[in-house]
């Protein structure tokens, strides 16, 4: 088993790094927000702590864009800021079109809000790397 952390509060990235030595970590725009930092310096930020390593940092794009051309935009620009980068893409019909140009390009993706089975199969079929499930959320439906 790996344990990864769901955050984008520095100093708790770090505590996490230092105490329990954490495979890797997923963070969102929402917890970026939270942290009441700029969106980039937060992750330049969080690139410095996983610099050198070999731990993937799951990044996600807008949830808000429709566009699967404007998601691998956004995608390929978030990948350049660290090779431990991975793009983090709601798994929507848009969502699974830009999984695979982005794995076309090289680089990894994380296909998140994933519901059933059917859309994880649907997203590693797109050459997603990793999938997020939403177990727990299947009974707030």
């Amino acid at each position: 088993m790996k344990l990864f952390l769901d955050s984008a509060r520095i100093d708790e990235i770090r505590q996490a790094l230092e105490w329990w030595g954490l495979d890797g970590l997923t963070t969102n725009p929402r917890h970026v927000k939270d942290s009441g930092k700029p969106f980039r310096r937060v992750l330049s930020e969080i690139a410095e702590l996983f610099s050198g390593t070999s731990k993937p940092v799951s990044v996600e794009v807008n949830p808000h864009l429709i566009d699967w051309e404007e998601i691998v935009r956004e995608g390929a620009s978030l990948a350049r800021l660290s090779e431990n980068f991975v793009i983090k893409v709601g798994m929507s019909e848009a969502g699974c079109r830009a999984i695979r140009e982005l794995t076309a390009r090289g680089i990894r993706t994380n296909a998140t809000l994933v519901f059933s089975v059917a859309q994880a199969w649907h997203a590693a079929r797109a050459g997603a790397t990793y999938v997020s499930p939403f177990v727990g959320r299947l009974d707030d439906i």
